[in-house]
């Protein structure tokens, strides 16, 4: 029995059509999966089927399959709330520093504020609180959550709309191999209550429980297949080529002359404690040249150590933490810190203006703010192009970053962390939001970098194909915790 039906479903975009002519049906019990290359319109087709994204051609959903309350709805792949100030003007390090980050409001206070918009029940609440293990997280900030956290809250927040159709974009990126599995096994229970799961994904990384697969193509064209039609990875899934300009990429990373220090960071029994300890005990020692991996599931701590080695985190000055040889709080400031490191993370692209365009987010990485506020020179001008040359999206200079694509914004900000050439790149997973090509073409310049400039890298990724090959250390946190 069919209970949805998209014919000839086309959007155009300044020119360019990201869908054309598209057709396929679902039918009762199915859920599918939208794969294919960065750029070929999954996020857009999710927003088309909600009506939040214009388009041409007819979506029909059957009748007796939806009541007032039973409709389609999207979680996108990045949360948005607004703090208690009634405004969304987050800072960056804000979730490090206790007291701003009391501005923002609880899990609880954002679930009974969907309660109240929807009519839901609570016992409906302490179900799905309970499914998807939040019921500990009630007292938590928003800013403060986990990329998995978030995750499980935006779809709780989606259930209580009681959706015959659950709209995902990407959600599994960011989240660590147990708790994937973990939100694949409750998404499944999910879909045997009677709800519809489409959701975008990567080829690779389909959800046991997907029963059918709509492949989208750069170039307009589709295929849809049942998930167990015969070698369908090999037919359809990408396959990757790598290229850059390797004489482009020594130009660029010819001369460092910030990369003169014996150990870029150097922790000695640090400890970092909110409300609950988020680091126990942490002896860590990354040398000049040293190319790290920092691994470890949600929670575990990674995004803490990260912003002491970055100089965003107040608490660091109360540990005994040195880096680029100077301990911390001896009269250096944060901005001759930052000079020295390129830095990317999975939130950064939220901090940024509306109506910022990307050349101007690439050129902030040459004076390390979130933004560009001041006028740059002929010569820098050049070099934020060249960067942006180098990973091919020249072509974005003038467009802003809130409207490009999940995988468009992880380029750009990979620009910003690379533009002043330093020594120390701080990478927290950097290929978020990127294609298959796009990965490895990523990793072989990050390798490339790191081998003929000798730079010191921290790498964090959860899975191991995407961790370059000039990664030789390793450290792996739980619970805040080394672990072996």
């Amino acid at each position: 029995m069919e209970v949805l039906k998209a014919d000839s479903v086309t959007v155009k975009h300044g020119g360019q059509t990201i869908l054309n002519q598209l057709s396929f049906s679902i039918q009762q019990g199915e859920q599918w999966a939208i794969v294919g290359p960065a750029g070929s319109g999954k996020t857009t087709l999710l927003k088309a089927l909600t009506g939040r994204q214009h388009f041409t051609g007819h979506v029909t959903l059957h009748e007796n399959n939806l009541t007032l309350t039973r409709k389609i709805v999207l979680v996108e792949q990045q949360h948005h709330f607004k703090n208690l100030s009634n405004t969304t003007n987050f800072y960056y390090q804000q979730r490090f520093n206790s007291q701003d980050a009391e501005d923002a409001i609880t899990v609880e206070e954002d679930l009974q504020k969907t309660l109240t918009a929807t009519k839901s029940s609570l016992q409906g609440l302490d179900e799905l609180a309970e499914l998807f293990n939040i019921k500990k997280l009630f007292t938590e900030r928003l800013i403060q959550l986990s990329n998995g956290e978030n995750k499980r809250l935006q779809i709780v927040k989606a259930l209580l709309l009681q959706p015959a159709f659950l709209l995902l974009d990407n959600p599994f990126t960011g989240l660590d191999v147990k708790s994937r599995q973990k939100l694949e096994e409750v998404l499944d229970e999910i879909g045997k209550k009677g709800i519809h799961i489409i959701l975008v994904t990567s080829a690779t990384h389909l959800p046991f429980f997907i029963t059918n697969v709509l492949f989208l193509s750069k170039d307009g064209s589709y295929i849809t297949e049942p998930v167990n039609a015969v070698e369908w990875n090999d037919t359809h899934a990408t396959k990757a080529k790598v290229s850059f300009d390797h004489e482009l990429l020594r130009q660029l990373t010819l001369n460092n002359k910030h990369a003169s220090f014996e150990l870029a960071v150097k922790m000695k029994d640090v400890n970092i404690e909110y409300d609950h300890k988020i680091l126990d005990n942490i002896n860590w020692e990354v040398k000049n040249g040293e190319r790290w991996s920092l691994s470890g599931p949600n929670g575990s701590g990674k995004s803490t150590l990260l912003s002491l080695v970055n100089a965003d985190n107040p608490q660091a000055y109360a540990n005994d933490i040195y880096l680029f040889d100077r301990k911390r709080g001896s009269g250096e400031s944060i901005w001759d810190i930052k000079k020295k490191t390129g830095f990317v993370s999975p939130e950064l692209h939220l901090y940024f203006e509306k109506g910022t365009n990307c050349f101007d987010v690439v050129a902030s990485g040459l004076f390390d703010t979130i933004g560009l506020f001041r006028k740059i020179n002929q010569q820098q001008s050049a070099l934020v192009i060249r960067w942006m040359q180098l990973l091919k999206i020249e072509s974005l200079q003038r467009k802003f970053l809130n409207q490009l694509s999940n995988s468009e914004q992880r380029l750009v900000l990979l620009a910003r962390a690379l533009v002043k050439n330093p020594p120390l790149l701080i990478l927290d997973e950097p290929c978020q939001g990127l294609d298959e090509e796009q990965t490895l073409m990523f990793k072989e310049i990050i390798n490339a970098i790191c081998v003929a400039g000798n730079k010191t890298l921290i790498y964090v990724s959860h899975y191991a194909d995407e961790i370059p090959a000039c990664v030789t250390h390793f450290i792996k946190l739980e619970n805040g915790k080394q672990v072996e």
